[in-house]
């Protein structure tokens, strides 16, 4: 099996919905995702895939919620902004474009996103 990892930087706003305490208002964070695909067989020129490739997959998912509050965008509208639902979402975005990219040669073994340096939340199947 091989692995590949890529990580990427945003800054976004949020707040949880249905907690008590200082993360019920609004507050920011500097996020960082790291995304780790894996898979059995390189391609033709001996990559799993390429970095660049990756990044441009998540190239995306970043714009959209850089510098945004994410409490306002889909699907953190009615989905909590929480590490933990913000790793779900990168795993599945990133998992659903490489399906189609590598015809599902390459696929996402774990997506962590860091709240901050020493605080992370992370999803994998």
């Amino acid at each position: 099996m091989y692995e590949v990892t890529v990580e990427r930087g945003f800054s976004s706003g949020h707040y949880l919905r249905n907690y008590k305490g200082k993360c019920e208002n609004p507050h920011g964070h500097n996020y960082k995702v790291r995304i780790t695909l894996c898979g059995e067989a390189l391609d033709g020129a001996g990559l799993l895939l390429d970095f660049r490739d990756l990044k441009h997959v998540m190239r995306p998912m970043i714009e959209r919620i850089d510098h945004q509050m994410l409490n306002d965008i889909e699907p953190f509208t009615t989905l909590n902004p929480s590490a933990e639902n913000l790793a779900r979402w990168f795993y599945d975005e990133t998992n659903r474009q490489l399906s189609e990219m590598t015809s599902g040669r390459v696929r996402v073994k774990d997506c962590t996103i860091f709240e901050t340096d020493t605080t992370t939340a992370t999803y994998y199947e």
